[in-house]
């Protein structure tokens, strides 16, 4: 492992950083032939743009895994988001499941305690028809780690939601630097872009949300506005 800085490509730095826009992110580390940078404006940490995998790597690497929607386990795992979820939304409120993949357990999960439906995936369920309206609430498990334009797709599940309405997000936040190198999130080639609990924060207050916390590597957010 060694710096990004001793590898030669902090003369190549990204304009800006593709979760908040602030300008000149920082080297931060390369390893395993991956360079990776920092911003020191909202704590993300994110694979340098031309080591992105390409859509067609980046498709059969998602059939490799194995989450059904009838998995316990699997189920148990995304509870993490749903328990808390639910606690806060109206009976019968109507959501998205972004980033559903191709087996959309937690869109199951939800329709099941009562809450209609609607997924989206670019590789597994790209509906167009799904953009196109708006929603009480917004799930994004284990996608937001997949996104290469962050603050682009934080804006779209803006207008997603009603006013009132929530964003759930899971990801594994990112925590000590020095396991940065050795952690098997990072390890994922599928996954570019990695954030603190500090990071959910400023993603939510630069648009004016709350953001709260109520599990390891789960936050819901909440735009402003009352809900219908």
């Amino acid at each position: 492992m060694t710096t990004a800085a001793a590898s030669g490509v902090a003369a190549r730095a990204p304009d800006a950083c593709p979760v908040c826009r602030a300008p000149a992110p920082k080297p931060f580390l390369s390893v395993d032939g991956r360079d990776y940078w920092r911003c020191a404006t909202c704590e993300a940490s994110f694979l340098d743009p031309r080591q992105r995998p390409q859509p067609e790597a980046e498709r059969a690497y998602y059939l490799n895994h194995e989450n059904r929607a009838d998995d316990p386990a699997y189920r148990r795992f995304l509870s993490k988001a749903a328990v808390p979820l639910m606690e806060r939304l109206e009976p019968g409120a109507k959501g998205l499941d972004y980033g559903c993949g191709p087996g959309p357990a937690l869109a199951a999960m939800l329709e099941e305690a009562g809450h209609p439906m609607a997924l989206y995936d670019p590789f597994f369920h790209p509906d167009p028809a799904a953009l196109d309206q708006v929603y009480d609430f917004v799930t994004c498990t284990e996608t937001a780690e997949h996104f290469h334009y962050p603050a682009e797709e934080f804006d779209r599940l803006s207008k997603l939601l009603r006013p009132g309405g929530w964003l759930a997000i899971m990801t594994c936040f990112q925590t000590e630097d020095a396991r940065f190198a050795g952690w098997h999130y990072r390890r994922d080639p599928t996954h570019v872009v990695f954030y603190r609990e500090a990071t959910m924060g400023f993603i939510a207050g630069s648009r004016g949300w709350s953001c709260e916390v109520p599990a390891k590597d789960v936050a819901l957010m909440r735009k402003p506005g009352e809900a219908a």
